[in-house]
């Protein structure tokens, strides 16, 4: 058996364009996080626990090497690692919140691009109302990019993330590149 990546092929698909390069980043192991009710303190300290940092607040990311943290919804995230050290990642999480939280392997639900240069700015404008001039490392927003319902992770100033369904990968990745040679 061959792992395939979301858009079907057995590298990452890179696009590079005039000031941009977009990115299939299909080397992330991915879990959801929500503490139950009632056990939302003893949760987020749980996985402050394991990941060395606390929970991030609404809107904002924490950076806790190897894991990056974002803010979905009032006490849930999602915990990315890299796939290769962390590919039973929800599990190590679920062992350490216990009772406390519910958690989910997320890693074959959603597809991740970077796009990384000075016009990532040009071209999600062309996608999202989110300001992302002004957005700050390490913030998060859901978006809408055309019919999909999106994260945009701000990681690094000409630096974003767009986690979209896998099973829609190939009309995000096709949204993304129109974007960007309309942007040139």
């Amino acid at each position: 058996m061959i792992a395939l990546t979301a858009l079907g092929g057995t590298s990452a698909q890179i696009d590079t364009f005039d000031g941009l390069v977009i990115s299939e980043c299909p080397d992330w192991a991915l879990a959801s996080l929500a503490g139950r009710l009632g056990q939302e303190v003893d949760s987020g300290k749980a996985a402050q626990a394991i990941l060395g940092a606390a929970l991030p607040d609404v809107g904002k990311c924490t950076d806790a090497t190897p894991y990056y943290v974002f803010w979905t919804g009032p006490d849930q995230w999602m915990i990315e690692a890299p796939h290769h050290s962390h590919e039973d990642l929800a599990a190590q999480i679920k062992e350490a919140v216990q009772a406390a939280g519910s958690v989910t392997e997320q890693t074959d639900g959603w597809v991740r691009f970077d796009l990384v240069g000075p016009r990532c700015h040009d071209t999600l404008e062309l996608l999202c109302n989110a300001d992302t001039r002004s957005m700050a490392a390490n913030t998060t927003t859901r978006n809408r990019m055309e019919h999909l319902g999106c994260f945009l992770i701000c990681r690094a100033d000409e630096h974003f993330s767009v986690l979209g369904p896998r099973s829609s990968a190939g009309s995000l990745h096709h949204t993304l590149i129109t974007a960007a040679r309309s942007a040139i």
